[in-house]
């Protein structure tokens, strides 16, 4: 697919990415920083300090910044954001990119290998689900801090106005707008099942299920965008030894592919709800699922597949068009309930919460008779 974008969308831009100290998170960073953006690193390894003077050399770039951050600890993430807050130039945050994420390959080993005696043990202690702490809790106090913050952003316009912005606006005013994102970091084990890895599975099918609930609700609700990039195995210092011997022989992803996508959604206000899976270069073949149904022209102007090479691809996640016509059917008929009722209907309500006690002892005693 296609993913060219203007490195001037991204610059003057406000991001915040958790876990980027290396891997993805650094990658990202690089990019963003050298196109101009304001770039607030957090991670809880204090290498960050380094990969951030880093950044700041290459990229010529100094708003680029470093927090310490663990993203398990409630406290340390409002530190964080607070803190990003003072740092931006703006006062306010563009893009946050929830990328913190962590496989730890023991401790799935020992969940589906019990070593505990668990019959005999007088206390035996509790399994270790530090994946699933920083993998779920950490994205879902990152996303819930992220939907508080990002409708504050100043002069930020909801996600869909702002993909809508009319002809007549200058292309210097939509590059300017402010923006309202939130860009998740799935896996290809979001899609399907990695053997020998539950918890980091079922980390990763939680974040796309975050997505997958947030792509139709976030617009509506706080006016932000919500896309998710799912890598393949990637060929970065995250991937230990054990994986690198499982896939000898077999292509990886490159890590330039990831920022790539993750830029393209970034820079694009247009990409709301998007879903991209990153891996090798592969040929794309329509009859295998693997692409979308819009294909090149033949030469001769006719509709037809050619054999395409390419790293990204739109993860078409069919089964959740029912659902998302539903919930956005459903949220557009609650909004306008509310605005029909009014007043009215508020103080209806109230009313009726706060006879409620009242009706309950009332319909009590009468069943007693």
């Amino acid at each position: 697919m296609d993913l060219t974008y203007d490195p001037a969308q991204i610059k003057g831009r406000t991001i915040l990415i958790t876990g980027g100290a290396s891997g993805f998170g650094a990658a990202f960073g690089t990019r963003w920083a050298a196109a101009g953006a304001t770039v607030i690193l957090g991670d809880i390894n204090p290498s960050g300090e380094e990969v951030t003077a880093r950044i700041r050399q290459e990229t010529q770039n100094p708003n680029v910044h470093f927090i310490q951050l663990d993203v398990t600890s409630w406290t340390s993430q409002v530190n964080f954001f607070r803190e990003s807050l003072r740092l931006s130039p703006h006062g306010g945050i563009d893009t946050v990119v929830a990328n913190a994420g962590i496989n730890d390959g023991r401790e799935a080993s020992n969940f589906e290998n019990p070593k505990v005696d668990y019959l005999n043990d007088p206390s035996p202690p509790a399994p270790s689900f530090k994946t699933l702490d920083v993998n779920i809790t950490g994205v879902m106090y990152t996303v819930h801090l992220a939907l508080f913050f990002l409708p504050k952003n100043p002069d930020s316009k909801p996600c869909r106005e702002a993909a809508s912005a009319p002809e007549s606006e200058s292309e210097s005013e939509k590059l300017l707008g402010r923006d309202r994102h939130i860009l998740l970091l799935g896996s290809v084990a979001s899609l399907h099942p990695l053997m020998t890895q539950a918890p980091y599975t079922v980390s990763k099918h939680g974040i796309l299920g975050l997505f997958r609930c947030l792509r139709i609700s976030a617009p509506i609700s706080a006016g932000v965008r919500v896309n998710i990039v799912c890598p393949y195995y990637t060929d970065t210092p995250f991937m230990q030894a054990p994986p690198r011997a499982l896939l000898a022989g077999c292509p990886l992803g490159k890590i330039e592919d990831v920022v790539d996508a993750a830029s393209y959604l970034v820079a694009d206000r247009n990409c709301i709800g998007r879903s991209l899976v990153t891996g090798p270069k592969l040929k794309l073949d329509p009859s295998t699922g693997g692409v979308g149904p819009e294909y090149p022209e033949n030469k001769d102007g006719s509709q037809g597949f050619q054999e395409r090479e390419g790293p990204v691809w739109e993860c078409y996640l069919h089964d959740m068009d029912p659902a998302d016509i539903f919930t956005q059917r459903m949220l557009t008929a609650v909004h306008t309930a509310v605005q029909v009722r009014g007043w009215f209907g508020w103080a209806y309500d109230i009313a009726g919460a706060l006879t409620w006690p009242v009706r309950q002892w009332w319909n009590s005693r009468s069943g007693r008779r």
